[in-house]
Order: C-alpha cells, then structure tokens, then sequence
C-alpha cells in the first residue's frame, strides 16, 4: 500500500468509528477485509487510526469537519505533512482536497488543544492543577509497550535474552522490578519463545508496580476481589509466591484465566459467587472500574465513551467495592486498592473517606504515577488494621 493508500483506509476506519464501531473492532473488520495488506501496512493503518483517536478533538477542531475524511486531514494538518502528496494522487488514495479543505483553523478552546472532552475539562483541571496540561499532553501521545517478568520462573536478564534471540529489544524498567520495556518491534510478542513458556506477559510498568507493594516471596492467601482477565492475578502470584483466588462479579472476564495461569505455571483459584468467598485473606486486591484516565493514550475510546453520568456512577461503585473487600480481610491482613486513573477523587479521595468511616483501617502507604516514559497512570494504596 501507499502512503495515501494507508490515508484512504484510515479515512474509511475512522468513518466506522464516527457510526459507533469501537476502534479495535473497526481495525479487526478492515484487516480481514483487506487480505491484500501486508503486516508493516496493517501497522500503519493502525498508527494512523490511533492517531487520530488520540487527537479526535483537536483535530476537529482544526479541519472544522466531523467526517473521517476531515479527522484524518486534521491530524495531518497537525504534523505538517504534505497534504498533495496522500490526497488526490492515484487511484486508492483520498480524493483531492478542495479549496476550503486546505483551510486550517487555528482558533481552538483549551480542552480542545488538549484533547480533553469539553464537560471534562474544568473537572480535570481542579483534580490535576499544575499537571493538568503536560498530563493531557502525555495521553494525545503513543504509549510505551512493557512486559512483566514472571520472576518465579526466569530472571529479568534471562527475559531480555530470551528476547533478543527472537529479534525483540528489551530493556530493564529503571524503577520496576518486574518490568521491562520493549522498544522497535512488539507485534512479535505473543509468538516469541519467552511468552509461550510464560516468562513475559504485556501489562503496564504502573500497574505491575502494584503488587510490589507486598514482600517479595510473603506468601499468604491473596484475594483478586475484581481480577478481570487475570493480569494482577499473575503478578500477585508470581511476586507473592502465595496463594492466589480470583473473583470477579462479572464471571465472563475471567474466562482466560486458567490458561494464563497454566502457562506461566500458576493455580489460581477461580470462585465465580462473591458468598463463596473466604472472610480470612491475608491479602484482598481491589482494583476497581475506574474512570480509566490514565490509560486513555492506550484506550481513547475509553476518553471518548465517559459522560458525567458515567462518571458520577463510577465514585460510588469503588467505595461500595472497598467496603465490601474489607469483609474477606483476616485480622491483622492487608487491603489494597488500586485504579488506572489520575483523579483524586477516585483515589485518595476514596481512601480518606473509607479510613473516616472504618477508622479501623489506616494507609500505610500510596504511590500516584502520571502517564510518562515509564508508564501508564495508576494509582495504588496499602491499608493494614490498626492494632488493637
């Protein structure tokens, strides 16, 4: 494919995405329609496409125009690329541009040079003051791709061999110590040596960090109170060396998880029904459905999607979740809350307003990471029981 050809069928995605399809499955549906496109073409396809979701709203608001025609020439816009050269110049490329296409508005609104939702925008900068811009910035950029090691069964040094040897660049995570960070080709992962002997799984250097918060090696038995497809669960357990149940009120999400678990040589418990579960963990992990705003560079649609009343149904769902976990806590065990996002209302906010009502419970510890070089945004705390 050409470089305008590659336009044309980013064009034709984003128009799907305009009529709802989300921006995975709009690029599944074009790719098995487009037997013709080889990988590097499916790859830039894609960037172009995440691109532009990422900077949907300035891009608008520099073409002026809602079609997927006009988001992609916004982007372009953006990046000063020669226009005459991907529009109008062959038989698959876009058609010509008009006179009025090559007009590029200039005036654009605060949240729109950021990218973030204008109903959002006020909200974001009260939670995120002197960040609030370099933050919004960050999310309009691509995201760093990480892998964890499963450190109960290589070394970091051994994974980063491992994947040199399957043309992979791989480099230790400069303050996570399970993580690594992949650079050039990442397509490969889920076919190389290291991944199918459950050395290396993908997950975000911030969220790997979380399980950090344990001691290496503690044991226990450990709680995933909202384990989703497993990922924190296999880091709990190999970090952990302990005994690992999962839950999820939504049952259809854990379905992948015996088979992570069996490759990277785990038994994770499943229990499917909240009143089967144990009131004596050493550990209960909570991390709660969230805004997902520090993930949204890796997830725009999840930008795109939340409304205020999404939102406002989001805060009371995590405190009805951590005052549930608390029960399944043994005396003298541990409560760990975490969430993908970079707002203080659904973070410490949670937390002094949960230590306020059950002033039995006391933070021990908090880290907040902003989305960076190093990681997505996250936030995680640790809360023990006071003595007595």
């Amino acid at each position: 494919m050409t470089p305008a050809a590659r336009v044309a069928a980013a064009i034709e995605i984003c128009d799907q995405i305009i009529q709802g399809q989300r921006t995975e499955i709009a690029l599944t549906r074009w790719a098995r329609a487009s037997r013709f496109a080889g990988s590097k073409d499916r790859a830039a396809v894609r960037d172009l496409v995440y691109t532009a979701r990422r900077r949907w709203l300035s891009a608008h608001a520099v073409s002026g125009g809602y079609t997927g025609r006009d988001i992609l020439r916004g982007v372009l816009m953006q990046q000063d690329a020669d226009l005459d050269a991907l529009f109008g110049v062959g038989g698959h490329a876009p058609a010509a541009l008009t006179d009025d296409e090559r007009i590029i508005h200039a005036t654009q609104t605060d949240a729109q040079s950021c990218d973030i939702p204008d109903w959002l925008w006020d909200y974001w900068c009260a939670q995120l003051g002197d960040r609030a811009h370099p933050v919004a910035q960050a999310l309009r950029e691509p995201a760093p791709v990480f892998v964890r090691v499963n450190l109960a069964q290589v070394t970091r040094e051994q994974a980063c061999a491992s994947l040199a040897d399957d043309a992979i660049t791989a480099q230790l995570h400069p303050t996570v110590e399970t993580a690594l960070t992949i650079s050039g080709r990442s397509g490969a992962l889920s076919h190389c040596h290291a991944y199918k002997q459950g050395w290396i799984e993908p997950q975000d250097a911030s969220s790997q960090f979380s399980a950090t918060v344990l001691p290496r090696n503690s044991g226990g038995q450990i709680l995933d109170y909202c384990a989703g497809g497993g990922g924190k669960s296999l880091a709990l357990a190999a970090w952990t060396a302990g005994n690992v149940t999962a839950h999820d009120d939504n049952v259809a999400r854990m379905a992948s998880i015996p088979e992570r678990a069996a490759r990277a040589g785990h038994n994770i418990e499943i229990v499917e029904t909240a009143s089967d579960l144990s009131k004596s963990y050493d550990v209960v992990f909570c991390d709660v459905p969230c805004s997902g705003s520090g993930t949204w560079r890796r997830d725009p649609d999840g930008k795109h999607s939340l409304d205020r009343r999404k939102y406002d149904d989001i805060l009371p769902l995590q405190a009805q979740i951590l005052r549930a976990a608390q029960h399944h806590v043994a005396p003298n065990g541990q409560l760990i809350y975490a969430t993908c996002s970079v707002f203080g209302d659904e973070n410490l906010g949670q937390i002094h307003a949960f230590c306020s009502d059950y002033p039995q419970w006391q933070l021990r510890e908090s880290h907040q990471f902003y989305p960076d070089a190093q990681g997505d945004g996250f936030f995680v705390a640790r809360l023990s029981q006071v003595a007595g």
